[in-house]
């Protein structure tokens, strides 16, 4: 059975932010993330999630990773998320790549994007922390977004070439994308450190749309995926019973 953790800024995002980790708990999450968190206030954030008694299990790391003139700024971005992630028992952090660069070719962005992960990948692996390097669509909510196939995303991790630097697999992104999630999950399982989940159409909670959520968390389970499953939709009605939808599918 997947474990999954809820993004809390998208299915509940009507309410105080600290509240909405113990309604989350309350909802059946087995754990929550977030996206940034230079604005949030983490003490009270740690101490929502240890009342409610599900762990933080990621959030953004942040940096522009594919303009190399901005590489050394991403990469001190990048280990100040991991020094966080490391005080705070955070396991994972995304990393998003950026824009596509106008005037500068895909070599050469693809090639500082490994060149910013590299260089931050014994940051990672001394503070055990996993970086997980995340496909976004661009035909609906990232126009302009760099990095969009997972084919790619796995042939940066390998460049890498580090235990602590992954993909995050998002399958409503990649369904979006390109299609073929169960095959591609399951024959990439030792390359992914986490799964995003919404369906398509409209960004919704599973079981909403198009993709058979239960034959997917079916094939990640035989798969041997041992990571979260995290929740990042929003909810076509009442969060409370997206979510109880989402649970009945595992």
């Amino acid at each position: 059975m997947v474990d999954l953790s809820v993004c809390v800024e998208m299915v509940y995002d009507d309410e105080p932010f600290e509240d909405r980790i113990e309604r989350a708990a309350a909802a059946g999450a087995d754990a929550v993330e977030f996206w940034g968190w230079r604005e949030k206030d983490l003490d009270a954030v740690d101490a929502a999630a240890a009342d409610a008694g599900v762990p933080i299990v990621g959030c953004v790391a942040g940096g522009t990773l594919t303009d190399p003139a901005e590489a050394d700024d991403a990469v001190e971005t990048i280990r100040e998320s991991i020094a966080m992630a490391d005080e705070r028992d955070i396991p994972t952090l995304i990393a998003t790549t950026g824009p596509d660069q106008d005037g500068l070719d895909r070599e050469a962005q693809h090639e500082n994007i490994v060149d910013v992960l590299s260089r931050v990948a014994p940051d990672a692996e001394a503070a055990g922390v996993t970086l997980v390097l995340e496909p976004l669509n661009t035909e609906v909510d990232h126009p302009g977004y760099f990095l969009t196939t997972a084919e790619e995303g796995f042939e940066i991790v390998d460049e890498v070439g580090s235990p602590n630097v992954q993909l995050l697999y998002d399958a409503y992104h990649q369904q979006v994308t390109e299609g073929n999630v169960i095959d591609t999950v399951t024959e990439n399982v030792d390359r992914i450190g986490h799964v995003h989940v919404a369906d398509v159409p409209g960004r919704h909670e599973p079981g909403s749309g198009e993709l058979n959520y239960g034959n997917v968390f079916a094939a990640l389970d035989d798969a041997g995926y041992d990571g979260y499953v995290g929740c990042e939709f929003s909810p076509t009605g009442d969060p409370d019973e997206a979510m109880a939808d989402v649970l009945a599918l595992r």
